[in-house]
């Protein structure tokens, strides 16, 4: 990625406001003198490019401070729900039940959108396919061995070690979890009766990790993993990522192409919120996402709306043209403009 790289060590320090903490502070916080202050907290999955991005809106907008601190979706699912962040992010949106808890109720916008890409450290390997069968059956605990037959299969003329298979697995309530077990679920029917769907699954396997940083860390340090992040993360860390079979049986490699593909697969709702479990076509990746900014409808402070407006315009605009050197997919046209319309509902 070039300069735009980001190292995990980058990731968990204060990036011109950013940081990685145990949990989210406490209050929005007013906008004082010439200077306002924005609090959010939430997904791990968009911290790279968020970092980014709003490190670039500082320098030409001094007056605005913005402090986003990656604790997972889950937490800021609850963050916006307790009122102590002026806004959240989340890989699972909001459910209608979550928002109906917001009195000022809630816009979710869908920033950016990535992939799910397992990674694996495996000295002996370089390059490696899993197939459908394979990869959920790693995560079923059914396949234990990096010399299984479902593994050898896929892979002709590769000799597979006859290790045992380190799984690495998140340990927080996050949006990447409720991703990646949403495709699980679509493709594997014992994976959806149990652990199915979940931002925190009952995993019958795994070493467990907090974040998307913290299972790049795992993986990167412990022999025979394997593990499931963000494909921003992954080339921050330089990982060597598996080619996943897709829908249509072709193995296909994570990359601007293939997950722009996936993307297209689907049409986004006048909601904003879209699932793509198992995108369809032989070129497209099988595990991408939209990830949301959450929003309140309702700002008391003038100040705060306006800035807030302003950062999220950047970040449709400007910001969607690094998304790519970032390991991210840059939004469709048309779902730039819905945002833009949609914005429309954030008022005072």
């Amino acid at each position: 990625m070039k300069s735009a790289a980001l190292s995990l060590l980058t990731l968990t320090l204060l990036l011109n406001g950013c940081s990685t903490e145990n949990g989210p502070k406490t209050g929005g916080g007013a906008s004082s003198g010439g200077v306002v202050k924005l609090t959010g907290a939430g997904a791990t999955f968009p911290m790279p490019i968020y970092s980014r991005w709003f490190q670039e809106y500082g320098k030409t907008n001094p007056n605005v401070q913005v402090d986003y601190q990656s604790v997972g979706s889950g937490s800021g699912v609850k963050a916006m729900i307790d009122g102590t962040v002026d806004f959240g992010a989340s890989d699972g949106a909001m459910t209608k039940e979550e928002m109906d808890k917001v009195t000022r109720g809630v816009q979710v916008l869908p920033l950016t959108a990535g992939c799910i890409v397992l990674c694996y450290n495996v000295p002996e390997l370089k390059d490696l396919k899993l197939s459908r069968e394979a990869y959920s059956g790693i995560f079923l605990g059914k396949i234990t061995k990096w010399n299984d037959v479902a593994i050898v299969k896929c892979n002709p003329g590769v000799s597979l070690p006859e290790k045992p298979i380190n799984v690495v697995v998140r340990a927080d309530s996050s949006g990447t979890s409720q991703v990646f077990t949403k495709h699980l679920s679509a493709i594997n029917e014992e994976f959806k009766k149990s652990p199915g769907e979940s931002k925190m699954p009952n995993w019958s396997v795994g070493t467990k990790s907090k974040g998307n940083e913290g299972v790049t860390a795992s993986i990167k340090t412990t022999p025979y993993s394997i593990g499931y992040i963000e494909y921003g993360y992954a080339l921050g860390a330089k990982l060597v990522m598996a080619s996943l079979e897709n829908k249509d049986g072709a193995y296909v490699s994570a990359n601007s192409e293939t997950t722009q593909a996936a993307l297209a697969s689907v049409e986004v709702p006048d909601d904003l919120i879209a699932w793509i479990s198992d995108p369809a076509g032989k070129n497209s990746y099988p595990i991408v996402t939209y990830t949301w900014l959450l929003c309140y409808k309702k700002y008391d402070d003038k100040k705060k709306l306006e800035a807030l407006k302003g950062l999220i315009n950047n970040c449709v605009t400007e910001g969607q043209k690094i998304s790519d050197q970032m390991g991210y997919i840059p939004l469709p046209a048309k779902v730039v403009e819905k945002i833009k319309t949609a914005m429309n509902n954030i008022t005072s």
